[in-house]
């Protein structure tokens, strides 16, 4: 695939759309850690060079594509709220915000694979400017999901949700590396039975460590 020079700004918006699906479409195929800006550009039909004119690093492309799965992740766990039943008990509520939370994410391995790797790799090689623009984006959605949390489980209010939102999510990226481990320890695991109790997997980790999360949350 080949591209004319991208000369309005909609041609650019355009480019820079491509460039993220195509992102996201190597992400489903290779864990992030194995993406490269010359394999992204090859796919995409832009010589690097180009590449990085509507995008400052690897980095920048692959946290923008944060925001992007962080704002479908948020309908998805709003949608599924839904179904809460807001008569019941603040347990059964909290057991029930924690399942949708860990399917929805289960549902995304994409976004679970970015956010394992956001602070450590993707909030490394950018700009202090575009470090400004994606934390100012991660605002919104932070209040969103405060909004989300608060009203299944108000009980906790404000201040408890956001506990939970930030606990929950430096959770699901540890457990989420921790649960896609490699082919050789995978093979190790499978080797040794002895091993067992050293394997996580990642949903009944991540529900195990968000009840317990909401347990302290929650008024005694």
């Amino acid at each position: 695939m080949t591209f004319q020079r991208a000369r309005s700004e909609e041609q650019r918006a355009e480019r820079r759309r491509t460039i993220l699906t195509t992102a996201e479409t190597m992400l489903t195929e290779m864990p992030v850690a194995q993406l490269s800006l010359n394999e992204l550009s090859r796919r995409v039909g832009l010589a690097k060079s180009n590449v990085l004119n509507y995008f400052e690093s690897r980095e920048a492309v692959l946290l923008e594509l944060v925001d992007v799965e962080m704002r479908a992740w948020v309908q998805d766990l709003a949608d599924a709220l839904r179904e809460v039943d807001p008569a019941g008990s603040a347990t059964d509520r909290g057991n029930q915000l924690t399942a949708a939370v860990v399917r929805t994410l289960k549902a995304r391995p994409v976004f679970c694979d970015l956010i394992s790797a956001q602070a450590a790799v993707l909030e490394h090689n950018i700009s202090a400017e575009m470090a400004l623009a994606f934390k100012r984006g991660m605002v919104g959605r932070y209040q969103q999901m405060i909004e989300l949390v608060a009203g299944v489980l108000p009980e906790i209010g404000d201040e408890g949700a956001g506990q939970f939102i930030a606990t929950a999510s430096l959770l699901a990226g540890a457990i989420w590396s921790h649960a896609c481990a490699g082919p050789a320890i995978l093979a190790a695991y499978e080797a040794d039975p002895t091993l067992a109790a050293l394997r996580i997997e990642f949903e009944p980790a991540l529900t195990q460590s968000l009840n317990a999360l909401l347990t302290g949350l929650l008024p005694r």
